[in-house]
């Protein structure tokens, strides 16, 4: 913080690399997010076919 108020009052603003890193960042907090909902939905996916393949077991040992 008290980096970027000396640049502030200098006036030289940010330099060009800390808004680089910042844009590179907010890139990959996106991916990050959209990474987890895949993840997230992927997981729902494979407990709904394990519950279903946990019912067609339970039938099929019914039968016997």
């Amino acid at each position: 913080m008290l980096g970027e108020q000396a640049w502030r009052e200098c006036g030289l603003g940010i330099p060009a690399e800390v808004d680089e890193f910042q844009r590179r960042i907010d890139t990959l907090e996106q991916q990050v997010m959209n990474l987890t909902g895949q993840t997230e939905e992927r997981d729902q996916e494979l407990d709904a076919a394990r519950a279903a393949n946990r019912e067609l077991i339970t039938r099929l040992n019914m039968r016997s």
